[in-house]
């Protein structure tokens, strides 16, 4: 099943309601999820090999609980140079969301409706207005290419390493305390 499929057999009103349950803390944003909907049930879908993947996780840190999202390539052999098979899908624009199915798990372990919640809060993470969420990438792709062009020395002067900022923290810490 495509999420397009499901976002045009439901109603906002009835998303709304388990959207509201799920994510409380979105109510004073709730009629931009609302705009979002009602745009992708009239957004022509851009069919992708990519299947959408909503699943309850625990943090190994902390333990609590959490839902992600994530998709998966369907027919992963013919992809060259993937880094991982698990995929953010929060940059992608949201007719190739509609495009993609929704993993059988996905259907089997959680409602229609909180697929679409689910993938709504997640589609809209960035921001509500795909032009806006582009040009995020955009950015993040041209520092990535800045970095990636960058010498060793270049890296070396204007770079910090995990270690160090994790270092630079605890030391932050200490002197706060």
């Amino acid at each position: 099943m495509k999420f397009a499929e499901i976002i045009k057999s439901n109603s906002w009103l009835s998303v709304e309601i388990v959207f509201l349950q799920l994510y409380p803390d979105e109510k004073d944003s709730i009629s931009q999820y609302e705009t979002v909907f009602n745009d992708l049930k009239s957004t022509k879908p851009t069919l992708t090999d990519i299947s959408i993947v909503v699943s309850l996780e625990c943090d190994e840190y902390d333990n609590e609980e959490y839902i992600n999202i994530s998709g998966y390539y369907n027919n992963p052999e013919d992809r060259t140079n993937e880094y991982s098979n698990s995929l953010a899908l929060e940059f992608t624009s949201w007719d190739k969301w509609l495009g993609m199915d929704i993993d059988v798990k996905s259907l089997n372990d959680f409602t229609e409706y909180e697929i679409i919640s689910h993938c709504l809060f997640e589609m809209t993470f960035v921001s509500f207005d795909q032009k806006e969420i582009h040009e995020e990438m955009d950015k993040i792709k041209s520092s990535a290419d800045e970095i990636k062009n960058m010498s060793e020395q270049e890296k070396k002067e204007k770079l910090k390493s995990l270690d160090d900022l994790i270092n630079e923290r605890k030391k932050k810490d200490n002197n706060e305390e």
